[in-house]
């Protein structure tokens, strides 16, 4: 099982943890002019790059969302940081 750190908790065991996006993936607006194949891009497509990749994600016990950085090949978690604006 791999540990994971949350930004305002310290370190916590991986199933407290849910994926939402990768960093930088900007949602499509205004949404009701948003076309189908452009909504089906935004919510199923996505780059999965190999090695680094920031990401964001919700420790769901003290819920909040932070980007963690970590190497996708190697899973080793390289940093993790609040969001800007969250107090850690």
């Amino acid at each position: 099982m791999q540990v994971f750190p949350c930004p305002f908790c310290g370190l916590r065991d991986e199933t407290e943890f849910h994926f939402a996006v990768e960093a930088g993936h900007a949602r499509p607006e205004p949404a009701a002019e948003v076309s189908d194949a452009d909504w089906a891009a935004y919510l199923y497509l996505h780059k999965a790059p190999k090695g680094a990749s920031r990401e964001v994600w919700l420790h769901t016990t003290c819920g909040e969302y932070f980007i963690m950085t970590r190497n996708t090949v190697s899973r080793e978690v390289l940093s993790s940081e609040a969001l800007p604006g969250g107090e850690a």
